[in-house]
């Protein structure tokens, strides 16, 4: 059975090679091979280790473990950081491997973020994710819209992300109260 539970630093190596697998998997046919492999386990593992160590901005991390108790995927995410938007809260990152993707565990993890933003009080969350993703459906079928679309630069490649938003967090919290 799937639990999700808060990050804890000895999680950090776990997490940094989902982060890497999951980002090559999910990228791979929209970002240049050379912008994909930028990204380093050595580096995931301080970054890691340094949110897990003395998170900032209010950000909460959770994994979640397959019914052997593995993690296979990860959230995290708090205050929304650009504040060019009407939102307080945002998903910095969320990455499951591929063979746990469309089984639940990724509106599982969802669902528990929503709920520890909302107990942190927060009232809308932000995630920003590449354009062509198709992953834009998970969000959209929980009910968050478009909000706006810009340029950003991942190693030597220019790519367009788009920001979808949920205006009032108690909203995604209740659909999963319904469902």
């Amino acid at each position: 059975m799937m639990q999700v539970r808060k990050a804890k630093f000895e999680d950090a190596e776990q997490i940094a090679n989902i982060h890497i697998e999951s980002w090559k998997s999910t990228y791979k046919d929209l970002i240049d091979e050379q912008d994909l492999s930028n990204i380093t386990l050595e580096n995931r593992i301080a970054l890691w280790e340094t949110i897990l160590k003395a998170p900032v901005n209010g950000q909460i991390a959770l994994v979640i473990e397959n019914e052997h108790s593995e993690l296979v995927g990860f959230i995290s995410g708090g205050k929304e950081r650009t504040k060019k938007y009407n939102y307080d809260g945002e998903i910095y990152a969320v990455y499951l491997l591929d063979r746990y993707q469309r089984k639940g565990y990724g509106s599982r993890l969802l669902q528990r973020f929503a709920e520890e933003m909302h107990k942190h009080e927060y009232h809308s969350l932000l995630v920003w994710i590449l354009t062509r993703n198709p992953s834009a459906d998970f969000y959209r079928k929980f009910g968050a819209a478009p909000v706006e679309a810009e340029e950003v630069t991942i190693g030597q490649g220019t790519y367009e992300e788009t920001a979808y938003g949920w205006e009032n967090l108690s909203e995604l919290v209740s659909q999963f109260k319904i469902s």
